[in-house]
């Protein structure tokens, strides 16, 4: 079993296309190399109060937010962990704290209240629990996506991510997929992610703005539950009723920002 994590750092979005991604990456070519891990899916089962209120606090944007998630790299098979999250944001910067779980075990404490026995990250759990108790959470969406991820080969806080296929689903909530989701992108739309905890590189900073590159404030979770309540979500299997476009409310370019 994996020991708990604890990430400190801040997480920016730039929604772009396969050319830009492929434009990006060979203009990067001399900075970045392939992650350990390189490509692979992610699933995620978001958590919230029965009224949906912390993903509406989040909505707007307020100093300071938190989400709760339980997170496996593909389908869970006997043996892998999932992990149980809890995000925090202050300001631009993001925590993320996390335990490692057996899949059933997670269920149990998640559904049933059984808590889970560890033999560390028990300061963590405590903060899990006490947010599971007080928000009362229930499990609301089930989200996946392909990411592919770098690293960069001098800058060691350095990740960015380009992830795709974004789908979702609101019913019979699990960790694995069904057949049934509904796709938020084209094929050719891409959220790329900066993850860092410190400053932009300049290299990183010039091509951002040589691109005209732009962050987004654009949340996964927060957009599907938009569409939901705005009913743009269609009864047609895999699909919804219009598409989304990953830039809407972007930000400066990071370059114009005081870093």
């Amino acid at each position: 079993m994996a020991e708990p994590e604890t990430f400190l750092r801040c997480e920016h979005k730039y929604p772009m296309n396969r050319s830009l991604m492929k434009q990006f990456l060979e203009a990067a070519e001399d900075h970045l190399v392939p992650d350990q891990y390189p490509e692979y899916d992610l699933h995620s089962i978001y958590y919230d109060t029965e009224d949906s209120g912390m993903i509406i606090h989040c909505l707007d944007h307020p100093i300071y937010k938190e989400k709760l998630r339980l997170r496996s790299y593909g389908e869970p098979e006997a043996g892998q962990p999932v992990y149980l999250e809890i995000k925090k944001k202050f300001h631009d910067t993001g925590q993320k704290r996390r335990i490692a779980l057996e899949e059933s075990e997670a269920y149990a404490y998640l559904n049933q209240g059984i808590a889970p026995h560890l033999s560390s990250g028990m300061q963590i759990f405590s903060e899990i629990d006490y947010l599971v108790r007080r928000k009362k959470v229930v499990p609301k969406m089930f989200i996946a996506y392909h990411r592919i991820a770098f690293c960069a080969k001098e800058e060691a806080d350095l990740r960015i991510t380009f992830d795709s296929a974004i789908r979702f689903r609101n019913s019979q909530i699990s960790l694995h997929e069904s057949g049934k989701e509904k796709y938020l992108t084209s094929p050719e739309e891409i959220l790329m992610e900066v993850k860092l905890s410190g400053r932009y590189p300049y290299w990183l900073s010039d091509l951002l703005s040589e691109m005209r590159l732009f962050r987004s404030s654009f949340s996964k979770y927060g957009t599907f539950y938009t569409m939901q309540e705005q009913n743009q979500i269609s009864e047609d299997r895999g699909s919804v009723s219009k598409s989304v476009p990953l830039n809407h409310e972007s930000e400066e370019s990071i370059c114009s920002l005081p870093y």
